[in-house]
């Protein structure tokens, strides 16, 4: 690689050096004797000195004729393009050596194309430094300027598939036909031969510039706009790419198409073999029955007296008809419980439905009816009933049991049978069952385990619902790496300050987190003295702003608690990549989420199916040990997802996310390609939602967008919806939808609008909708509040929390509050002196009125 450093105008300069032998007269402006020989090292940094000086626009040309000790000389001419194209430039050096007067042509400047290509990967660091190399091509290529202009558009319609290719080429032998300056990532110069070193351009005249000369291919660009392996594939498909233009056209031959798929794979094989999740805690139970595996605030559950427990449940399922593959419904809130129900359930050969009892009931009905339970395990108060559903309490399970029996039921289950079905939302406006077997479960942590040192001496948090797949990871991780479990009441993970409290005094050492609800734990453990023993922070659920790790890295350095990011679908089973944040990347503010784990595989694909090119952004897909059986009773949306995987055999799931694999293998997530989004950790199709307003009575037409007013602040992220009303009002729809979402898809927003706006491709126009009118009573007329009076200052910091102004009825939540915000209402009331916020409190009471009774009182 050769390195320059780039003028002002060295981008539109080129040169050309010419030998001349010592009897040869030439009359230039500049002579200069050099006290070398012709061949010595330090004539050849003079001649690389003289050819790399640029010229300004104004001046023209610069002449130089360098005399060595031997005799020879070197005839150096450097030109602007705005004055010399590279024809002018050659008559102009033969003219001078010739001793003629020139007049040469002029050319067109080629324009300033000061463009950083989204695949470059460049590094800004770099500044204005450029490099080059030189690709050999084989005997005889064609340097014919066309050829190598649709070679180019082939390659650039791979690589910015989102538009139309864009070709620009210099000295082809035709004037014009440059694109505007800004418009190009990549474009051509064509060496046409002649006496002399001819150098294209003295600094990159595009960000990636390659020119095609009797040597092969030079490759010049900036680093900071391409980094050197991008430039490097790039070339390579440029020859490939001019090389099959009379047949099937690919930009990859077989090796660089197996380089590309290793990228996507973890260095380090898998290991393990494929077993039940029964079967593995069955290992742990034996290797320490008398462990703690369990707490459940003062109630200690030991390895043995898990197993004892759950082996009793399944054989109550048994008698309760649950037979292999039985589907079992699971409701319960977060308990030891709920742990050993579901350990249960899969001991019994069945497989566990879990339900979050803070569902709304016609939401818990649908999943019922579409997943046709025939058991639900669930506490009475509250589960709609269903007619042929058996709904059994954990105590009628166990009273069904043989005291007598030794061991878990006999089953004919295998790994590759599921273990669970998770729903998921969905796009047809009702949420979508996700088949995931035993062995799935398990690989993934025969993935993990080593690298995350996993073991006995860890502490788990129970942290999220039963119904999001991250539950998956914590109590089956835990569990089966023989660790302890510490199950997070409800309410105490809504409060930062009591979870945090909770992670200290039972020495959590593993943490599994949204970064929305990490940011609240961060905050909290600012405020607080002690520090904490936590050493695995895993991130997953939503993107992750690495910069926003930095005042936990300040408190916590690497080498004390170990920070990693993972990208993951319910599809895939739970995690798919990791990547270990460490302070550089947070300040780099890093998009990685890391390289496949050991038996997962990462490709991203183009719209025709083509593996993308490193760098350049695609659909990502997920194949290999993590990939779920499909969808519950829904084939054609299965075949649709879950497709034959064209390169590593078996199926891989169709993401649906953005994403471009990096020239080291990791992966960047780059959003989504649909209307699916990502709030605090729960992935909501948009559409579901939008269903499920449009399903409203006096609705004609419906739309919902996720806002976020601060991008850098996930708590002012919401949901809007916008309704067309025939008759009703949007509280009315407000209401039913609050009757079939649960509340994390709830719109904070309904505007009623006259009509939706549209695109002019009959699409809603999205930017053009107004700002949403809050659910409140503002406007109303209420009794003055004393500026003194607690309710007075709530109604201050709600104002300050929200933008607007609120009233003493208004309701936080269809103000568009959420948890997020809630907690940091909280916080706020703390640093005011005003009494202590609990979480529940305010769900409880969600107005000012109800608010200041109870906080008096």
């Amino acid at each position: 690689m050769v390195t320059f450093q780039s003028g002002e105008d060295a981008g539109q300069c080129h040169a050309l050096r010419v030998r001349l032998e010592a009897s040869d007269s030439v009359d230039v402006p500049w002579v200069e004797q050099v006290p070398f020989a012709s061949d010595e090292p330090g004539a050849e940094r003079r001649r690389e000195r003289e050819l790399y000086r640029p010229v300004d626009a104004g001046r023209g040309s610069r002449t130089v004729l360098i005399r060595y000790t031997d005799g020879p000389a070197d005839l150096v001419v450097v030109a602007h393009r705005a004055a010399f194209d590279q024809r002018a430039l050659r008559r102009l050096a033969a003219a001078v050596r010739d001793g003629g007067k020139p007049v040469p042509a002029r050319a067109d400047p080629p324009g300033d194309f000061d463009h950083a290509p989204s695949w470059g990967l460049g590094d800004r660091s770099q500044g204005e430094a450029s490099a080059g190399h030189l690709v050999t091509l084989p005997e005889g290529t064609s340097r014919d300027p066309a050829g190598w202009q649709a070679a180019l558009a082939v390659v650039l319609s791979r690589y910015e598939p989102e538009r139309s290719p864009v070709v620009a080429a210099l000295d082809t032998g035709e004037r014009g036909g440059l694109p505007p300056a800004g418009a190009v990532s990549a474009g051509l110069v064509f060496d046409l031969g002649g006496e002399g070193e001819y150098v294209p351009c003295l600094a990159p005249v595009f960000p990636l510039t390659v020119t095609v000369g009797e040597d092969g291919l030079r490759c010049d660009h900036r680093l900071d706009r391409v980094s050197e392996p991008i430039a490097r594939q790039f070339v390579r498909h440029l020859a490939e790419a001019h090389r099959q233009l009379t047949g099937p056209s690919d930009l990859f031959d077989a090796a660089e198409r197996d380089r590309i798929l290793r990228l996507g794979r973890a260095p380090r094989p898998p290991r393990g073999t494929s077993r039940r999740i029964p079967d593995v805690i069955a290992e742990r139970v034996a290797e320490r029955p008398d462990a703690v595996a369990l707490l459940d605030e003062d109630l200690p559950v030991t390895y043995r007296e898990l197993d004892r427990w759950s082996d009793r449940l399944a054989h109550g399922l048994r008698a309760a008809g649950v037979s292999d593959g039985t589907l079992v419904g699971v409701c319960l809130e977060r308990s030891a419980h709920l742990v050993a129900v579901l350990l249960a359930v899969l001991k019994a050969g069945a497989v566990y439905v879990p339900l979050d009892p803070a569902y709304p009931s016609e939401r818990l009905a649908y999943t019922v009816a579409d997943s046709r339970l025939r058991v639900v395990i669930t506490e009475p108060e509250g589960f709609p009933g269903s007619p042929g559903v058996d709904v059994l309490t954990p105590a009628q399970v166990l009273g069904l049991s043989d005291d007598r029996a030794d061991g878990p039921p006999v089953t004919g289950t295998g790994p590759e049978d599921p273990a669970y079905v998770i729903y998921t939302s969905g796009s047809t406006g009702r949420p979508k069952g996700v088949l995931v077997p035993h062995a799935n479960v398990v690989a993934l942590m025969d993935a993990t385990r080593d690298d995350f040192t996993l073991g006995a001496a860890d502490v788990w948090t129970f942290f999220h619902s039963v119904a999001f797949d991250f539950s998956v990871w914590e109590i089956w991780g835990c569990l089966m790496t023989g660790g302890r479990l510490v199950v997070v009441p409800y309410w105490v993970s809504r409060s930062p300050e009591q979870f945090h409290d909770l992670v200290a005094v039972h020495k959590v050492t593993v943490l599994s987190q949204t970064p929305s609800a990490f940011a609240q734990l961060a905050e909290a453990d600012r405020a607080k003295g002690r520090r904490l023993g936590v050493r695995l922070v895993i991130f997953g659920g939503e993107p992750l702003d690495a910069r926003s790790l930095l005042p936990w890295l300040d408190r916590y350095p690497e080498s004390r608690c170990r920070l990693v990011n993972m990208f993951g679908i319910t599809e895939t089973t739970v995690h798919v990549t990791a990547e270990t944040v460490t302070r550089r990347l947070a300040l780099a503010g890093s998009r990685s989420v890391g390289r496949a784990l050991p038996g997962w595989r990462v490709y991203v694909l183009d719209a025709a199916g083509r593996l993308a090119p490193p760098g350049v952004a695609g659909e990502i897909h997920v194949g290999g040990a993590g990939v779920a059986l499909g969808y519950l009773r829904r084939p054609e949306l299965t075949r649709e997802r879950f497709r034959p995987d064209p390169f590593g055999g078996g199926l891989m799931y169709r993401t649906g996310d953005r994403g471009r694999l990096r020239p080291d293998g990791a992966l960047e997530h780059l959003g989504r390609l649909d209307n699916q989004v990502k709030l605090r950790g729960f992935r909501i199709e948009l559409d579901e939602i939008r269903s499920v307003l449009a399903e409203c009575p006096g609705v004609t037409a419906a739309a919902v967008m996720l806002r976020q007013v601060d991008p850098n602040d996930a708590a002012t992220g919401r949901l809007d919806a916008y309704v067309v009303l025939s008759e009703g009002s949007t509280a009315g729809v407000r209401e039913r939808a609050a009757r079939i979402l649960p509340d994390y898809m709830l719109p904070s927003t309904v505007t009623a609008v006259p009509a939706l706006p549209m695109t002019a491709n009959g699409k809603v126009d999205l930017a053009a909708l107004p700002e949403p009118a809050a659910s409140s009573s503002r406007g109303r007329e209420e009794p003055a509040v004393d500026e003194d009076d607690l309710s007075g200052e709530l109604l201050t910091l709600w104002e300050q929390l929200f933008g607007f102004t609120v009233s003493l009825s208004d309701s936080f939540w269809e103000l568009g509050g959420n948890s997020l915000l809630a907690v940091r209402m909280a916080s706020m009331m703390r640093e005011r002196g005003l009494p202590p916020l609990h979480i529940r409190v305010l769900y409880l009471n969600p107005t000012v009125r109800e608010l200041a009774v109870v906080l008096r009182e």
